[in-house]
């Protein structure tokens, strides 16, 4: 036999599908966003860093130009006096610390450098070329191919009168202070994400706990209801779309509830309902076969008893048949142009003898309407109206009256049909038509009678209403469309 699972295993289960949620809502929510702030990241980075570097570069080409501006009223002097002209600008150059100021010969040798003569290595970065093939002003951003260092250099050429290039003016600064600051700037840029992204899952741990939590105890209570604890209630706190949700639950809990109880009514119901004509004819059946010598009024009575309780038996099995169909789906019509007035009177001609047995009058209001023939199922119909009438004569029949009348309003052919009995309580007539309902009265009847009746006036597309009659007693009403004239 299996064992059932224990607490150990609900809560188990339970935190499986919080973490199932949980994992939806990292991947979902967390992780977009965590992207998200480090795109912001790099975004914000890069901008820093187009920023400095481009003002850097801006302000080393205007201090190139200005300068290879300046120098061109000494170009032409002699080679010795430009080249002591350069070495005294160098040696003059303010910014010397930051920026190192080059003169560089149309070999690539360093003339002239703000850093003396023992400047360093000759250039080899491209910029230094560049400037000197193409006459303009050249930049360079990267390590230098000597110290490995990130630089940054700017190279002007120096144009002689003729149009000749004879040498380079070229500024170069180191990057460490400048990437320094960008590291600054992003580890800043960084933290506030990672600020952003904590405060978010922060925030949001509280939002996803606060719908796992009533979502855990919703699971457990339909999984009550789905055991058949029918009637359980969920217990709940909120009035948004979960608390609407254990609402919906509770209202489902407590459908199945009373629904259950109607079906053990019904079952209830129905064996007594079958164990008493079963006994009339059985009991009947014995008496007739016992050899006993039965006068011929005797043994008619027995006899009508046995057909009546017969034909009680069929009824109810039919009803039960029919039922089944309707909640199957298989219910179906055999539709065919009738003659519904027709059908009514000889229902009603029937019905009535019978009730005259009972010491019923049925009274049919007559009418003059033309009512024209519809298209319906005429066995259906009859089914209906002696169903209908069968029910005013066990709830209504100590009224001793019941009326039937049929006529032509507007589009609509109505039949009603009304008994003058106690009538059905207020708070039972939303529930008549209902499966299993028999409400308060102790008449016999499985309680699906108008169950089926409603269903098949719906399926010919009216309807069937129920309600207390003015003066007391109950009113049946059935609409059913007419046909096109």
């Amino acid at each position: 036999m299996g064992r059932k699972p224990g607490k150990k295993g609900e809560r188990a289960s339970r935190k499986k599908k919080n973490k199932g949620l949980r994992g939806r809502w990292l991947t979902h929510t967390v992780g977009p966003v965590s992207i998200l702030a480090a795109v912001c990241v790099v975004i914000i980075t890069a901008c820093f860093a187009v920023y400095y570097y481009s003002n850097m570069q801006a302000d080393l080409s205007h201090r190139a130009k200005t300068t290879t501006e300046f120098f061109a009223n000494y170009i032409g002097q002699s080679y010795n006096e430009y080249y002591q002209s350069c070495i005294s600008y160098a040696r003059s150059f303010e910014d010397k610390n930051t920026i190192e100021l080059q003169f560089i010969s149309t070999g690539g040798r360093i003339v002239a450098s703000s850093y003396g003569q023992w400047a360093g290595k000759n250039p080899t970065t491209p910029d230094v070329q560049n400037a000197m093939d193409t006459q303009k002003i050249a930049s360079y951003l990267g390590r230098d191919p000597a110290t490995g260092e990130r630089i940054m250099a700017v190279s002007s050429p120096m144009i002689y009168r003729n149009g000749e290039v004879i040498g380079v003016l070229r500024y170069v600064t180191s990057m460490k202070l400048v990437d320094r600051q960008l590291a600054f700037a992003a580890l800043i840029a960084l933290g506030a994400g990672a600020l952003f992204v904590l405060v978010v899952i922060i925030s949001s741990s509280f939002y996803i706990r606060s719908i796992l939590e009533p979502v855990a105890e919703i699971t457990a209570t339909a999984k009550r209801i789905a055991g058949g604890s029918y009637g359980v209630q969920i217990k709940s706190q909120y009035d948004d779309e979960i608390g609407e949700l254990a609402q919906t639950i509770n209202d489902m809990s407590n459908k199945i509830n009373q629904n259950e109880k109607l079906q053990t009514e019904f079952i209830s119901s129905l064996s007594h309902e079958l164990r008493t004509p079963l006994t009339a004819i059985s009991g009947w059946s014995e008496t007739l076969l016992s050899g006993d010598a039965l006068d011929p009024e005797e043994t008619r009575r027995g006899i009508a008893i046995i057909q009546r309780e017969s034909r009680r038996l069929t009824e109810m099995v039919t009803e039960l048949l029919d039922f089944t169909r309707m909640e199957d789906g298989r219910m179906t019509l055999n539709v065919e142009m009738t003659d519904l007035r027709a059908e009514f009177e000889d229902t009603v001609y029937m019905y009535g003898s019978r009730l005259r047995q009972e010491g019923i009058a049925l009274r049919v209001l007559d009418n003059d309407d033309d009512i024209p023939e519809i298209p319906c199922d005429p066995k259906r119909m009859r089914q209906v109206l002696l169903n209908i009438l069968d029910n005013a004569a066990k709830h209504g029949g100590e009224g001793k009256v019941i009326e039937a009348s049929m006529a032509l309003e507007g589009e609509n052919i109505v039949i009603r049909i009304r008994d003058y009995g106690p009538g059905i309580p207020e708070d039972e007539l939303p529930l008549v038509k209902k499966k299993f309902f028999k409400g308060s009265s102790k008449a016999r009847g499985s309680g699906i009678g108008l169950a089926v009746c409603d269903e098949i006036v719906e399926m010919h597309g009216g309807r069937l209403d129920l309600e207390n009659a003015p003066g007391g007693g109950t009113l049946v009403t059935i609409r059913l469309p007419a046909a096109e004239q």
